[in-house]
């Protein structure tokens, strides 16, 4: 591909954060070739290999490619411990993400062993070492074997992971905005003064970022260029302010009740990691690894697990295959003991339990929160994305979980008549 405008062909330096930036930009249109200049570019020796790209295809907003080299003489095993996996961002997607955060995230998952190591970042993406293992699906994620390596290694996040709040610049000097939304900046760039101000403190007494403030600045993100876009956001600030007032201070796991969150869980994002041959037996428990963290950021322990029970349904949000409360109860009993564990917390079983009820009941109370939140952010990458996936319908059915909830909890439902949602339903299920 041509190089844009002033960027060089190749070469790099290092961002803030003190990871190499390589000038270049990945084009979908061009895919191999752009690819190909940047990891030549990361990896010059590879010049006179066999460059090869897997790509995968479990996530709806980014590419993400894996990278070999196919070098004569080379074992698998040593081709794919020298592979790079590539991601390339959504279009558009910058303005729900904030990708210096995300950057942050990652070099502080990296530091606890959580992460792969950053190689990388280039204008539309980062390069990173490959994670051996096989990606989860939906249905994979409710196998026993599965689901309890997940709650072990959600409750290490939780347990270890520190949460650290945003550096901000002097708001004087983040002055600089955007009239595409009819608001002054209404992107994650932190560059007008009062917009920021207003996200930062949805929640006043919680440390910014946080799940609360994501809901915020995704809301201001909302299209209002007609009537009826302009009534959807005004109905979702109402709500998200009910559930700040609601939710935000109530007690749970954490400093100020957060932690560190991965807050997308779905099946693209769960490695299960290979066994050694040496030390497999027949008793030996999976082990799981956790990729993409552009969504992380401090949360109430309840909302991932409840977002991430929510994927047990999969992008076809079939709810009729969400976990029942047995199921829930024996997740987070695992993982209850797992995060007590990686504190170096000792509960007698009597007081694990204890807290497994409650963080139980907690997760209960937070079951339609997930649903209010990706409905959001359907409806902007509704607007932005040129992914062939049916966002407004997505969109329709994570609010539709969202009002069903409501309609639940407040009585209206039953005061109506109507009988309770699939996902309700499945939701109360005792068996």
């Amino acid at each position: 591909m041509a190089a844009p405008k002033n960027e060089p062909l190749s070469g790099s330096r290092k961002d803030a954060s003190g990871i190499r930036f390589i000038p270049l930009t990945y084009n979908q249109a061009e895919s191999q070739t752009s690819a190909l200049r940047l990891i030549l570019t990361l990896r010059p020796e590879w010049e006179n290999g066999k460059v090869e790209f897997v790509r995968f295809t479990d996530g709806i907003t980014n590419t993400l490619l894996k990278v070999v080299n196919r070098a004569p003489g080379l074992s698998d095993e040593e081709i794919d411990n020298e592979a790079v996996l590539l991601r390339a961002y959504g279009q558009g997607t910058d303005l729900i993400i904030d990708r210096e955060r995300e950057t942050q995230n990652h070099e502080l998952l990296t530091r606890y062993n959580l992460a792969p190591s950053l190689l990388a970042r280039f204008h539309n993406g980062m390069l990173y070492r490959f994670i051996k293992g096989a990606v989860t699906s939906p249905a994979d994620l409710r196998r026993e074997e599965i689901w309890r390596a997940v709650a072990n290694r959600l409750a290490e996040w939780h347990a270890v992971v520190p949460c650290l709040p945003t550096h901000r610049e002097p708001l004087a000097v983040e002055i600089d905005g955007s009239e595409q939304f009819g608001i002054s900046a209404p992107t994650p760039s932190k560059k007008d003064p009062a917009l920021q101000t207003a996200i930062d403190t949805v929640a006043p007494e919680k440390p910014a970022p946080n799940v609360w403030t994501v809901m915020q600045k995704w809301i201001y993100a909302l299209p209002i260029g007609s009537e009826p876009e302009m009534a959807r956001q005004a109905t979702l600030q109402k709500e998200l302010t009910r559930l700040v007032a609601e939710f935000s201070n109530r007690p749970g796991l954490g400093d100020n009740s957060l932690v560190f969150a991965h807050c997308d869980l779905l099946s693209g994002n769960v490695i299960v990691q290979p066994q050694s041959s040496e030390t497999i037996t027949p008793k030996a428990p999976l082990k799981v690894s956790f990729i993409d963290y552009e969504y992380a950021t401090p949360s109430p322990a309840a909302f991932d697990l409840a977002n991430h029970f929510a994927e047990w349904g999969g992008f076809d949000c079939e709810h009729h295959l969400l976990p029942t409360q047995p199921q829930r109860l024996d997740f987070i009993r695992e993982y209850i003991r797992s995060y007590f564990k990686h504190l170096g917390i000792d509960k007698s079983a009597a007081e694990e339990e204890a807290e497994t009820h409650r963080l139980f009941a907690e997760v209960d109370v937070f079951r339609g929160i997930p649903g209010f939140y990706w409905g959001i952010w359907a409806l902007i990458q509704a607007q932005i994305s040129q992914i062939d996936f049916d966002y407004a319908s997505y969109a329709e059915l994570r609010l539709g979980e969202y009002w069903g909830w409501r309609a639940e909890e407040d009585g209206s439902r039953a005061a109506s008549g109507k009988g309770m949602t699939v996902r309700e339903k499945r939701w109360a299920q005792e068996s």
